[in-house]
Formats: structure tokens, sequence, C-alpha cells
């Protein structure tokens, strides 16, 4: 079906009946059995797919600090030549061509499922010819697993050889103070096959040597000062990596790909779980990368101020083009313009002599001027259409009833969770039908906690909240993209939250989202992070709700869908409360910019460049 179809005016389709006083008993348990099977084939798919990614995760080699790599890479830049990327019998990329120049630094951009994920991943792998064996590559996906080791600890269990020396120089030191308290006549019948004293002491003369040349001893500073960047505090760096949420352990990841220095560095969405002081730190810290990364966001002021190259995935094929995004998306409408013009004459050109050959193919007279416009169309070949992408569509639905004010309001509330401090104090500010509010404040301040307070799932330890009873609130955040169900398709996950709605409506309803077609019936295991979080945006605005809270709505989509965010929030009928760090998204949508800290919520005098700038120069 097409995009957004009306429901009105959509073709019919019939439906089928499974249940009813038509059907009889046996029809009932075949249908029933049928529906079971499917469903354990789905989940067999599914389990199938987690294998392969789990598969994939464990054939990643190891990457470490390199420090017999210290003066450089053995190799210089990196030649990709007709190459192809495939997954799951679709390809991603034909006949691939890209040549990464040592100490440039790329942003890799495309559409949500057109494969820049799996292109990293390849990448990752070496399973693309023309990469160097040699070559160290570490791809930023997984956050590093939770156990007792410390986030400083773990950054500096990356560098293998400095710790196995120290774990060395430990066990040595030991054996030393223990020959030195060592009486001569135990020494006689001690162990004669046991290290000497002197054996000891050229061993250890080496290891600090070693130590010293591999710089090991400011190792615990650099980890520090990047966990810190990544705002870290000191007390958090000595805290079990166990005891982080998943988002805090995709920052250590991060951290560690910083510390290892990799030949090649791949980022995907490395903003995702960063606040506004961490990303700026972040972009400041790739400024002075002297090798090459890759990076995969969604940010395009990130983008501005971090690559020198852009690397385009489109239509199958890999593009490269010098300058950042801005760049980027002048140079890519001037040759599109070029390519349309193009095309346009020569198929004028193509008409002209086609006429002319129809209008005289059988005038003996002329039957050498025909054979010459024969060939010269023969010689002129074809230039490209341009085919446009499908738009996409944030088509948010307008309420059909509008409460009266106050809609959201907060009377001098406080809240703490129980046993612990208060996190915050007589809050008084009110969100009505036309707010456009944006907050802002660092990862760990409580922003998370307002929505929850503002939504009703949690409540004030003092104080009051008041809701309008009319008030219909939807909550989108990273929540509800992670509760989605995978082995389920987008269709049928919306006819399982919904039951009872006309299959036609959900699929319109989707369609609203961009999630249309053959996508509408995919399983979303399938589907890119993008696409499930249009797949959620979908669920959540369904009952058509007067106002909308997001969290952090624009990670995982493309730069194009944070387009037609700003679009479809811009038209929305309805209050928006945002929490995000995007500075394109909350510059195009909202009007309001929200502070949170020290307990306290404090509208701000500017907009969202003046805060960025109060950070720099803090």
């Amino acid at each position: 079906m097409d995009d957004g179809m009306d429901e009105e005016v959509a073709p019919k389709k019939k439906q089928e009946v499974f249940d009813g006083p038509l059907l009889s008993e046996r029809d009932k348990q075949k249908i029933e059995r049928r529906k079971r099977k499917e469903e354990r084939q789905r989940e067999a798919q599914y389990q199938m797919h987690l294998a392969e990614m789990e598969a994939v995760r464990a054939g990643m080699p190891l990457v470490c600090v390199n420090h017999d790599n210290s003066g450089g890479p053995a190799f210089r830049d990196i030649h990709l030549e007709n190459f192809n990327v495939s997954v799951g019998g679709r390809d991603l990329i034909v006949d691939g061509t890209v040549t990464l120049s040592y100490g440039r630094h790329y942003g890799l951009i495309g559409r949500n499922g057109t494969g820049k994920t799996t292109f990293l991943r390849h990448m990752a792998l070496h399973a693309i010819e023309g990469i160097p064996q040699n070559c160290q590559i570490l791809h930023v996906e997984q956050e590093v697993v939770g156990d007792d080791i410390s986030a400083l600890q773990c950054v500096l269990n990356s560098d293998i050889e400095r710790t196995q020396l120290l774990e060395e120089e430990s066990r040595l030191l030991a054996q030393q103070s223990k020959l030195e308290f060592t009486s001569a006549s135990d020494k006689s019948n001690g162990d004669l096959n046991g290290p000497t004293s002197d054996a000891i002491a050229t061993r250890l003369e080496e290891i600090y040597k070693r130590l010293e040349f591999i710089d090991a001893y400011s190792a615990e500073a650099r980890a520090a000062s990047i966990l810190a960047g990544l705002s870290f505090s000191p007390e958090m760096q000595r805290k079990a990596t166990k005891t982080f949420s998943g988002g805090w352990r995709m920052r250590i990841a991060l951290a560690r790909a910083l510390f290892i220095e990799p030949d090649l560095l791949l980022l995907d969405e490395p903003t995702n779980h960063l606040d506004l002081h961490a990303v700026l730190w972040l972009e400041a810290y790739l400024l002075k990368w002297p090798k090459t990364f890759i990076v995969v966001s969604h940010a395009r002021e990130f983008l501005n101020t971090v690559v020198t190259d852009i690397l385009h995935l489109h239509g199958q094929k890999l593009t490269a083009y010098k300058g950042d995004y801005d760049t980027f998306e002048r140079t890519r409408e001037e040759q599109l313009k070029n390519q349309q013009k193009a095309f346009e004459a020569n198929e004028k050109a193509r008409g002209h002599m086609q006429a002319f050959i129809d209008k005289f193919r059988y005038n003996a007279k002329r039957a050498s001027l025909v054979q010459s416009r024969i060939k010269a169309l023969d010689r002129m070949g074809h230039v490209d259409q341009i085919v446009n992408d499908p738009d996409y569509k944030f088509e948010f639905p307008t309420p059909d009833d509008r409460p009266g004010p106050p809609i959201i309001s907060f009377s001098d509330a406080s809240f703490g969770y129980p046993g612990g401090p208060l996190l915050f104090k007589n809050l008084n500010f009110g969100i009505d039908l036309d707010s456009r509010i944006a907050m802002v404040g660092p990862n760990g301040i409580g922003k998370s906690t307002i929505l929850k307070l503002i939504a009703g799932d949690l409540q004030p330890s003092s104080g009051t909240v008041f809701r309008s009873a009319k008030v219909r609130i939807a909550v989108f955040s990273q929540h509800h993209v992670d509760g989605l169900d995978l082995s389920s398709s987008p269709l049928l996950y919306m006819m399982r939250c919904f039951p009872g709605v006309p299959e036609q409506k959900l699929r319109a309803h989707l369609g609203s989202f961009g999630v249309a077609g053959n996508l509408a019936l995919q399983p979303m295991y399938t589907l890119s992070g993008g696409q499930k979080s249009r797949v959620a945006f979908a669920k959540i605005t369904f009952k058509k709700p007067h106002i909308i809270l997001l969290d952090e709505p624009s990670n995982h989509l493309d730069l194009d869908a944070v387009e037609a965010l700003i679009q479809g929030l811009v038209l929305f009928q309805g209050g928006i409360l945002m929490v995000s760090h995007d500075e394109h998204l909350i510059s195009g949508s909202v009007e309001e910019l929200w502070v949170v800290s020290e307990g306290r919520v404090t509208p701000f005098q500017g907009n969202f460049h003046d805060y960025k700038k109060l950070l720099q120069s803090s």
C-alpha cells in the first residue's frame, strides 16, 4: 500500500474470519494450530538471527593497545575495490570502491536500512578484500560486559602488554622479597630451579625499561582523563562495571576504544548515550584524532564538527565526498540538478533523432541520413534519470478533542526515591497544548524522572502534580523501542497492542510514520534501529495524544528521518516536551529551553546555541 493511504478511500481488503458462528469446532482448531505453528516459526527465525549475530560478535578479532605500532602503521591508505556487501541474500553494496586515506575522518551517511552498520561489521571482520591483515580495526558496537572490575581498570585492561608486565613485576618483587629474607641455609636446601636474585633483578630491569617505553605509568591518568571527558566522576571510575546501566557501559566501551587508538576506528552513533557535556568533549577529542575513523551519526552538527569527508551509501553504491555534511548537501544538490538537466537534454536530443528516424526510415533518398542518426543515437547513450527516495513521514495524529487549561501543572512538587535524598525540590511549571519545550542537563541529573512525574508513572513526595482528567499523554523513550517484540512484524505487533481495530486502519497509521508496504510485514529483528523507532512512534501515538513526551527521540534515526521528525513535530497540534542534546532537532522544533540542575528546573534565557556556548566557556 502507498504511504499514508487514506483509510476511507483505500481498497477494501477481504478480512480473514478467525471466529464466528459459521466456523465449525474443527475449523477453529485448525486455525488455532496454524497460528501456533506460525508463532513457532517466527520465534525459530528470531532465535536463528540472534545466533547469527552472536557468531558475528564472536568472530570479531581481539583489539588491544599495540605498542609496536607507535610510529604509525606499516600501511597508510586502505584501498577497497569492487567489493560487495550483502546480508540475508539482500545486496547492500554492489561493486563498491573507496579509498580511506590515513588520518582522514569519514562520516558514513545513508537512510536507515541501507546497510551502514553491516558495512562497519564487515570492515571490523576484515571481510572486505583490500583491508591489510595487520590493520587494527575496532568497531564500537557492544557495551562492555558488567562484572566486578572497575570502569577505570576495564579501560586499562585493554592494554594487555602493560597489564601482563605489571603482573609479572608484582610477582617478581614478591619472589625477590622472599629471597632477601631467606637464610643462607634455607637457600642451600631450597629450590635450585627457582630464579636467582640476579636473574630476578635482570628481568625487573627489562620490565622497567619496557614499561617506560610504552608509557605505562601515564596510562592510568590518560584513561581517567578519557572517562572524565565522558562524564565519569572519580567515584564512578572506581565503581564495578556491573553497577552501570547499558548506556553507561557503552560509554566505557567508547572510552576503551579511544584509549586503544586502533588504526581504523569505527563509531556507530557514538553520541546516543552521551549528554551535551560529553558530546562537546568527544568532538574536541576526535578533532585531534591522528588516525582514520568512520562515524555513523544522525547529529548534523556533530558531523560538521568532526569529519573531513562524507561516505554516502545510497542505491547500493558508496560515494565519497570531500568536506563536512553541509558541504555534502550542497554538492549533492548541485549534482542532482546537473544530472536532471543532462537527463532532460539527453531525452530531448534522443527524441529529435528518433523522430527523424521514424519519419524517414523508409525514405530511400534519406537512407544515409537515417543510418547516421541511428549510429549517433547509439553513440549518445543514456543519462540515468534521478530516482528520488520516498519522503519520510512523521504524521502525528491531531487530537479530536482539546481539553481546556490547565493541562499539566506542578505546584511546589518535590521528589525523591524511597530511602534516598530529594532529587527535586519545589518544582513549579506548567505544560499546555501549545508548549514546545526542550529539557537539557547532564545525564543522571533526573530529566527522565521528571518525564515520569509528568506522565504519572511516579508520584511526588510532596506538593502536587495536576493533570487534566481528559488529557492523553504519550511517552517515547528507548525503553519503548527495546520493548518491541522483534520476532513479530510491525503490523502484527500493532494488532496485538490494539485488538479489534481494523487491519486497514493500523496499516494506515503505520504508513503515516513511514512503515508501509513490505516493511510493515517484515520481522522487526530485520529492521534498522531507526525503523524500529518509527514503529514505536506509531504505537504510542495511535490514541491521538494531547501531549507527547520525548526522551532522546532522534537516537537511531538517520539524518533524513530527523528532518521529517522536525516537520512532524512542527505540525503537531498538541504540546511537546523533549529531552535531547540534538542541536538541529531542538533548534527546529522547540521554542523554550529548560535547564535541569541542582534539583531545579529553570527556563533558559536564550536558544540552544547560546546554551552550548555557555557550556563550552565553563
